[in-house]
């Protein structure tokens, strides 16, 4: 079942009380979190006090950290070219180079919460990003070497603001460095918010390369702005994902990524709602098959 492999990540729940954030995983049911930042420090600037905390925290109610949701690799390659910039998650604009030093540190801080994964990136979007393909591909690879020695998984985000902005590119990006220490993370949300179709289109690309899935929804207003809203709400096709991906065998992690906040309310109200959302169509996708299989009188 999904739900016995859904988690989130703790600031889409509170920005600044992990223990908040903990208390409702275990009260919604969830089984994971992911950590990407805390009290508006990014993960990868936490002390090893402070991860010992988490751990603990975590184990003692039941939880594990599925995930390092780090930026590492939302940085410019260094072309000297203006680039798109996205979201670092309260992490200052670094170098190439220093981003391999924080992807040593990730490892480490993965390491001490239990996990082998990180979430990666493949450097802001250049406005011709097949031109960078090979410079792109050398820097995974260095980076899956890394990894592959320390028996770490890196997850390749596709995120519109990076040259594996979209399905198609971040699948040719992991095809290439063909490494069994670099996977696809797949957030079809991501994809739809730059007006590309998630499925079957997206999901057809990455089908075979993604090892964790992050879970989003999306609208856009009437100005054709993309817009945060509750899963289920929106324009992603979660019904045909999920089916594809139970068909397909898939058997990784799930992680609510939601982005929403209700106007006037909280994260944690907004990440609530998604959840509802997802509850209710996961229901009704059991629903065909429960009237099936209800024996007859």
């Amino acid at each position: 079942m999904i739900e016995d492999r859904l988690g989130v990540i703790t600031d889409e729940v509170s920005p600044s009380d992990l223990i908040e954030a903990l208390n409702f995983a275990v009260l919604n049911g969830l089984k994971h979190v992911e950590i990407r930042t805390i009290n508006g420090q990014n993960v990868l600037s936490l002390h090893d006090q402070q991860l010992a905390i988490i751990r603990s925290e975590t184990e003692r109610r039941g939880l594990f950290v599925s995930c390092i949701a780090s930026p590492i690799f939302k940085c410019a390659l260094g072309t000297g070219s203006k680039v798109a910039e996205g979201d670092r998650f309260n992490q200052e604009e670094r170098t190439v180079s220093e981003h391999f030093t924080m992807l040593e540190r990730a490892m480490d801080i993965a390491d001490q919460l239990g996990t082998d994964r990180i979430r990666i990136f493949s450097f802001w979007r250049e406005a011709e990003p097949e031109q960078h393909h090979d410079e792109i591909v050398m820097h995974l690879t260095q980076a899956a070497l890394l990894a592959a020695s320390r028996g770490k998984l890196l997850l390749l985000e596709n995120e519109p603001s990076c040259n594996g902005g979209y399905a198609a590119e971040v699948a040719k990006l992991v095809g290439a460095v063909n490494s069994p220490a670099l996977r696809v993370l797949w957030d079809p949300g991501n994809e739809q918010y730059g007006s590309r179709t998630s499925y079957p289109e997206g999901y057809s690309s990455v089908c075979n390369l993604m090892a964790h899935v992050h879970l989003k929804d999306v609208r856009f207003d009437e100005s054709g702005q993309p817009k945060a809203t509750p899963i289920g709400s929106g324009i992603v096709p979660y019904e045909a994902h999920f089916q594809a991906l139970l068909r397909d065998g898939y058997t990784g992690l799930f992680t609510l990524e939601t982005h929403y906040i209700p106007e006037g309310g909280t994260a944690m109200e907004g990440t609530a709602q998604s959840l509802q959302g997802l509850k209710a169509l996961l229901a009704n996708m059991r629903a065909p098959m429960d009237t099936i299989h209800k024996p007859s009188k």
